[in-house]
């Protein structure tokens, strides 16, 4: 009975360890971004090394990548979703077509957050895969054909795709950001104005 009273102390023991082992992988990104605010402010010599994984973290970005995740934000919406925002409330009524755009410029605004903060770190070509990223879903899109929401506005692949460009393009004092030519040939052809430089030019 001893024994396996003990087997059982040891298995237990064991079980909390790898428990407890497991509780940085658990973190919410809140959490781990306190736990990480907590460790270089005691051990501030981290600070460099952290910022330079952060960087190459965050250097990390493929436009296809994004291009994948924005479709996925963009057609997760269905008739349900466009009932629920459109039609009579207590502030009003809300035509479809009003709550279709609301429902699909929150699908892309957190794309266009991040592409803001990797500009304002200085982050360049990061930046330029997200807004890349972001107008070839967009265009692919663009038909309206693969999701019953984008049909009730049908403009707005091509606004949201010209609003996150000047974003990216108005980010430069000089205004000069243009991006390939071969990338806008190659996947989004229709869309030319991504590749021209802007009127701020000589």
């Amino acid at each position: 009975m001893k024994a396996l009273t003990r087997k059982r102390s040891q298995q237990e023991s064991t079980s909390d360890k790898g428990g407890k082992g497991d509780v940085l992988g658990r973190l919410s990104g809140a959490e781990a971004a306190a736990v990480l605010n907590c460790l270089l402010r005691r051990h501030p010599e981290l600070r460099s090394e952290a910022e330079t994984v952060a960087a190459d973290v965050l250097g990390d970005v493929s436009f296809l990548a994004v291009a994948d995740d924005v479709e996925s934000a963009v057609l997760q919406f269905d008739y349900g979703d466009l009932n629920a925002r459109a039609g009579g409330h207590s502030w009003g009524y809300v035509e479809p077509t009003e709550a279709a755009w609301e429902l699909l410029e929150e699908a892309v605004e957190p794309f266009l957050d991040d592409m803001k903060r990797y500009l304002e770190l200085g982050l360049e070509e990061p930046a330029q895969g997200l807004c890349q990223g972001i107008l070839l879903r967009l265009y692919r899109v663009r038909d309206g054909s693969k999701n019953d929401i984008l049909g009730w506005a049908a403009d707005f692949p091509g606004e949201a795709a010209g609003n996150a460009f000047e974003v990216w393009r108005e980010a430069s004092p000089k205004g000069r950001r243009q991006l390939p030519r071969c990338f806008v040939a190659e996947h989004i052809p229709e869309w030319e104005w991504a590749a021209r430089p802007s009127r701020k030019s000589k």
